[in-house]
């Protein structure tokens, strides 16, 4: 791991250089950036702006000194809420500007005066809005600094203002900073009872924009595995107990049924669902409570809305998982709509990773729908795919894993493939990137090109050794 420093000493380093070898303040900060970096330091931490300290005369950083404002105002006994409100709006956007701005407040008490300000204005629906909503941009990207009592006040706020749709969507904003690579944190929230509050305001609040969306952010974060300090996560119970135990997929679905006009809000729910469509019975409920009618008919009305069509495959994908449920989709349209939609947004490798990987989903074991994806041209829409972004990993991994699924049970589609010329686009693949070496290797042998298989592992050696 990379070494760090604290702020005082590149400061120092920063006012040595003006003092002692005259150089301008930019020049400085240049400099004490190449000394450090140069032996091995990581600097993410450090706020790179002139700061010559804290004695009469001298400046300090912006951060610091919003925070320091902030602090001074809510000791007083009755702070001018005008003041407060500016107050909270200077220290949030210095906490915006980047993550080292936020590293120096938490290192200079900024979590306890943040949470002192929650605590003081726990009565106050609008005040208490503001706050949370700078904690939540305060506390981006630095998990660790939440402890049980903030947690445990976050969901009693949920609890105490379920009608404040505002108030709720800025405490979920703040709970998903805190969720996300945690998770611990995680795993508390759920024990708190974060997901009966999840529920409630979908149910209460499910068109409203900000509550549905940032709601859908929390959902989603609880089905992570992205904290790579724990051998194993729950994102597979997580998922389970917010569709089993807490009606996630009605809310869900009466939420993107309420807000089929707002396309960015559709895609949030749609991207939500396909995260808890993580078993077979789960795919098909979605189908039976109307979900398939609902994405393919926003998708046909915003097919050229770019993050719509993305996680809308995405959702077809996911629930594509089920059998069943993949036949249906080529049945109404879905699987035309796929393609119509990489077509679009060609030039677009989130789209078309995600149109690769739907179009795989619905040819895996499935004979009658590669015939339907052959006859709509979705081999050629894949190779396009592919040979527009040659220099993605990820859309050469799923269009090699969609070819491979065309043909390995319908070899009569070999032939056609390869005039494409998919043999050639996939060597090249294989060429660029290792990790699409399996993946290349299958789909060439499936369409009845050579490979060579090397044998790894022949059983023979000196035996087992004690």
């Amino acid at each position: 791991m990379a070494k760090q420093i604290t702020q005082e000493t590149f400061d120092a380093v920063v006012k040595e250089n003006m003092e002692e070898f005259d150089m301008e303040g930019e020049e400085a900060v240049q400099d004490a950036v190449q000394q450090f970096e140069s032996q091995g330091v990581n600097l993410s931490n450090i706020v790179k702006t002139l700061n010559l300290g804290s004695t009469p005369g001298e400046t300090e950083h912006a951060v610091l000194q919003a925070l320091s404002d902030l602090s001074t105002l809510l000791t007083s006994d009755s702070p001018d809420p005008e003041k407060l409100t500016s107050a909270l709006q200077a220290f949030q956007e210095e906490c915006t500007v980047s993550f080292s701005h936020r590293s120096l407040a938490a290192s200079t008490d900024g979590y306890k005066v943040m949470f002192s300000a929650c605590n003081k204005f726990c009565d106050d629906t609008n005040m208490l809005c503001r706050c949370i909503e700078t904690l939540a941009a305060f506390i981006d990207g630095q998990p660790d600094l939440i402890n049980e009592a903030g947690m445990q006040f976050l969901i009693q706020t949920l609890t105490k203002f379920p009608e404040d749709a505002s108030l709720q969507a800025s405490t979920f904003k703040a709970i998903y900073a805190t969720c996300l690579k945690h998770e611990t944190n995680r795993q508390a929230y759920i024990e708190h009872g974060l997901l009966p509050c999840l529920t409630k305001a979908l149910e209460t609040h499910g068109t409203h924009k900000d509550v549905v969306k940032s709601a859908c952010a929390v959902m989603r974060v609880m089905t992570f595995d992205d904290d790579i300090r724990v051998p194993f996560g729950k994102a597979h119970e997580h998922a389970k107990m917010m569709v089993m135990e807490n009606k996630a997929l009605e809310t869900l679905l009466a939420s993107l049924a309420a807000c089929t006009g707002d396309t960015g809000t559709t895609a949030d729910v749609c991207l939500t669902l396909s995260r808890l469509a993580v078993r077979n019975e789960f795919c098909q409920a979605i189908v039976d409570l109307g979900g398939l009618d609902l994405v393919l008919n926003a998708m046909r009305e915003n097919v050229r809305h770019q993050a719509l069509a993305s996680r809308g495959i995405s959702l077809l994908k996911a629930i594509a998982g089920n059998d069943d449920v993949k036949t249906k989709i080529v049945q109404a349209g879905g699987m035309e709509l796929i393609i119509t939609a990489l077509n679009i947004h060609i030039g677009v490798a989130q789209v078309c990773e995600e149109g690769c990987a739907a179009l795989c989903a619905l040819a895996l074991r499935n004979t009658d729908n590669v015939k339907a994806i052959m006859a709509a041209n979705g081999a050629e829409t894949v190779v396009q795919a592919m040979k527009v972004h040659m220099d993605k990993a990820s859309v050469q991994q799923q269009g090699c894993m969609a070819i491979r699924n065309l043909v390995s049970r319908s070899r009569e589609f070999a032939d056609p493939i390869l005039e494409l010329g998919a043999e050639a686009v996939i060597n090249e693949a294989r060429l660029r990137h290792k990790d699409v070496e399996d993946a290349g290797k299958a789909a060439i042998r499936d369409l009845g090109g050579q490979v060579e298989l090397k044998e790894l592992w022949k059983g023979e050696g000196r035996g087992i050794t004690r």
